[in-house]
């Protein structure tokens, strides 16, 4: 669920508790959590809703109904009403700002991943995927997987080593 950067103060704050999707499915479940570059929240009800009124605009940080609709409207799907909250910040960034790789065991194919991230920082997944013969998708998961280990950060287009992958590159070439 992609969350606009304007609204993440305020939902830290707690002015923002609100946010609403048109889905063919919700992507997020009651009681699960969301971990962004931004924090982490949770997701206190998730419910399908026929009208939106001024009050839950305004909760979901627009002026009007109208700017809220503006931003669903036209897309396929149910309208869900998302209830969240901030609850802190997020744990990957001070893992992969670490150095400790200590008891740390990635199977040859993660290895090869963060090789392949490590010789070409900022290349966009889809051609990282190619140049390791696979499909997209799969390997996005694979990266994910590594960035929740504090290997790997995001950039604006493509990855790039962590500190912590680094360090965890540098014990596997001693």
């Amino acid at each position: 669920m992609l969350i606009r950067l304007a609204d993440w103060d305020r939902i830290r704050s707690g002015e923002v508790t609100l946010q609403f999707r048109r889905w063919k499915r919700p992507t997020v479940r009651v009681g699960g959590t969301l971990r962004t570059s931004q924090g982490v929240l949770e997701i206190d009800a998730v419910d399908v809703v026929a009208r939106v009124s001024r009050a839950e605009a305004v909760a979901a940080g627009f002026p009007t109904v109208k700017a809220l609709k503006s931003t669903v409207d036209g897309r396929e799907g149910a309208l869900y009403r998302i209830s969240l909250r901030f609850v802190g910040e997020d744990p990957r960034i001070e893992l992969r700002s670490s150095s400790e790789v200590d008891g740390l065991v990635l199977a040859e194919p993660a290895v090869a991943l963060l090789r392949l991230i490590a010789a070409h920082p900022g290349v966009r997944a889809a051609d990282l995927a190619e140049m390791a013969g696979r499909e997209k998708l799969p390997f996005k998961a694979d990266v994910r997987t590594l960035k929740a280990k504090g290997l790997t950060e995001s950039l604006r287009v493509g990855y790039r080593l962590s500190p912590r992958g680094e360090a965890y590159l540098r014990t596997l070439d001693d």
